[in-house]
């Protein structure tokens, strides 16, 4: 498969499944250099499944997942191994480990990847601390910190090795909004000064529409619309009206029908 030079992650006729269950149906999925891609649905519709495809964490049942020109499904562990060091992650709880201070959790990259010395990774750490807002507080234990420092710390960390993609898991997600609002300017700052490709799993609409160039809206595995914020917000599919608009998709059944479902002999999840 040769990738459009602009195409920084290729995903093609992606299926996976959770022992019988299918979770991404034939998914397609292409992100652009410099892009801001928001992908977003309703619980259980893949979004993080893809996410982990993507990273190379889950090997599908069929399909191919190109990023930075390379399958990486088919790539060998060393060939594997140098690509995720052009990709930073930011995950939802911040992931810092407890044991060590901020400086050396942002740090720890730089120590496990490169040769660099001493001196310069704590440049190079405290450098990339600035750049989210923490400057001075290296020293400070992640139990010391709030929500919101939290999450401007494991992004820190993410982009401490000068990534070419960052992807994010509800980076604004129990924020409350000011500091909600912090995270996404520094988002939109990070790709304006670093050129960095990024996608960004949220449910929080005010924030999609924020840094979004493009939104994909997952259902039941399939990539179900995907456009601009005005394109988004013009749809006139009902599924993506029922995200935008929070209305809740409960299926309302018969009392017959419920206790069919119960007795059944082959039951399984819908």
């Amino acid at each position: 498969m040769h990738s459009n030079p602009e195409i920084v992650i290729d995903v093609k006729n992606l299926i996976t499944h959770y022992g019988q269950r299918k979770i991404l149906d034939d998914m397609d999925f292409s992100v652009r250099a410099g892009e801001i891609r928001v992908v977003m649905g309703g619980s259980g519709s893949g979004k993080s499944t893809l996410l982990w495809h993507i990273l190379g964490l889950y090997q599908p049942t069929s399909g191919n997942v190109e990023v930075l020109g390379q399958n990486i499904h088919t790539i060998s562990f060393n060939e594997q191994l140098a690509l995720k060091q052009n990709i930073g992650v930011s995950f939802q709880s911040g992931a810092l480990f407890s044991s060590m201070n901020v400086g050396e959790n942002v740090a720890l990259p730089l120590r496990e990847f490169t040769n660099l010395d001493e001196n310069t990774i704590r440049i190079i750490s405290r450098m990339k601390l600035e750049v989210v807002n923490l400057g001075g507080f290296h020293k400070l234990m992640p139990s010391q910190l709030s929500g919101g420092m939290i999450k401007r710390a494991a992004l820190a960390r993410a982009i401490v090795m000068d990534p070419k993609l960052l992807f994010f898991d509800e980076p604004s997600a129990g924020l409350d909004p000011v500091v909600a609002s912090e995270i996404d300017d520094l988002i939109l700052s990070l790709r304006n000064t670093m050129g960095m490709s990024m996608v960004v799993v949220t449910h929080e609409l005010d924030s999609a529409f924020k840094i979004a160039d493009r939104i994909t809206v997952l259902d039941q595995g399939k990539n179900l619309f995907t456009g601009t914020v005005d394109e988004i917000k013009a749809c006139k599919i009902k599924r993506v009206n029922d995200l935008l608009e929070r209305r809740s998709r409960h299926e309302t059944v018969t009392s017959e029908e419920y206790l069919r479902r119960l007795t059944q002999e082959n039951y399984t999840l819908s």
